[in-house]
């Protein structure tokens, strides 16, 4: 094998992988045909659809906001 050198464990614990965000919890009229694709693709991707909205939201909110 040659010649081996050890190096230091540089991963955090399991408590700092786990990011605690402030949510709030909004109720939302959306389209059906815009759900049913949702859930369609979430099953897809083994995922839930609600996820999949959350995530489209924080992406456009972050991209927006580095513009302004």
């Amino acid at each position: 094998m040659g010649k081996l050198k050890v190096i230091n464990d540089f991963l955090p614990p399991p408590e700092q992988l786990v990011v605690k965000e402030d949510n709030i919890k909004v109720t939302i009229a959306l389209k059906k045909s815009s759900i049913e694709f949702f859930k369609k693709e979430a099953k897809k991707h083994h995922t839930s659809y609600q996820k999949m909205i959350r995530q489209l939201i924080d992406w456009y909110t972050s991209q927006h906001q580095k513009s302004a």
